[in-house]
């Protein structure tokens, strides 16, 4: 049973709950692109407010075009995200929730009716935010993150032809990274789990062509471009090395949210991963 508590004047949700449930619902939190700038103070009022929800498999959790009044954030379970696209068609699947993935915040940050639909694949134990603790703690924060990102995004040539939805799962899924001129992003060789996209600076990639041979450049990045990508979809090792040649600021994803995220853009990617393998080959 909830009940509501006075914080510096400002009304705050609680949900008693036991430690052992906030442990895990912080150590969730702590995974999610929503959350992962609150401070401990703004945790704790988080984790106090959230609610526990459990779906049966091929349950409903939201539906497309309905009202949303709050948020979830995925603590044990598989969850299938479905878009109708056009009216009359059938519903395209855009992607997978796992544990630490939030949904649902579309709504609640744009006052707008739900953006997809969200059946739970496993039976699903999630956690529920409110929109008055969202607006209170997080609105701000995710909003501006979710801003940067998306605009950084914008300029990424492969996703010109990716919804807005779209393009606002993956700024979720981002996470920013810097690198000083000089160093190592990948190096040819390695077990690859990260796709780059740069959002500034420059790189510069080199292959060396053959054993104890010496490193030639093969490609230059900028702003927009990306790379790393061969090895996720191919599942092969980094086939050269990139190397910052500025400061220099990319957003990336790692291998499951790659997979879970870029469904829409995979035979993109394939075209042109043809044509890169072809100079790195060469």
């Amino acid at each position: 049973m909830a009940f509501i508590i006075n914080k510096s004047m400002l009304k705050v949700r609680v949900v008693p709950k036991s430690d052992e449930l906030k442990t895990k619902i912080r150590t969730r939190l702590l995974q999610s692109f929503l959350f992962s700038s609150l401070d401990e103070k703004d945790l704790d009022i988080v984790i106090n407010a959230m609610e526990v929800k459990t779906f049966e498999p091929s349950s409903t959790v939201i539906k497309q075009g309905d009202d949303g009044a709050e948020l979830f954030l995925v603590g044990e379970g598989t969850l299938d995200c479905f878009k109708v696209m056009k009216k009359g068609e059938e519903a395209t699947k855009l992607k997978e929730y796992e544990p630490g993935d939030a949904f649902g915040e579309l709504a609640l940050l744009y006052n707008a009716p739900r953006a997809a639909t969200i059946t739970a694949k496993t039976e699903a134990v999630l956690y529920s935010l409110d929109r008055d603790t969202f607006n209170l703690i997080v609105k701000d924060s995710a909003a501006k993150k979710r801003e940067k990102y998306e605009k950084c995004l914008k300029t990424v040539k492969i996703l010109d032809s990716v919804s807005v939805y779209e393009r606002s799962q993956i700024a979720d899924a981002i996470r920013e990274e810097k690198f000083n001129a000089g160093d190592h992003i990948i190096n040819q060789g390695d077990i690859g789990d990260i796709f780059y996209m740069i959002s500034e600076g420059k790189a510069t990639a080199y292959k060396r062509f053959e054993e104890g041979g010496k490193e030639e450049e093969v490609m230059k990045y900028s702003p927009g471009d990306y790379f790393g990508e061969l090895a996720l979809l191919k599942n092969e090792p980094r086939a050269a090395s990139v190397v910052a040649k500025t400061d220099l600021v990319v957003m990336k994803l790692d291998r499951n949210s790659f997979r879970r995220m870029i469904g829409p853009l995979e035979e993109i990617l394939k075209r042109n991963m043809e044509n890169y393998k072809m100079i790195l080959d060469s």
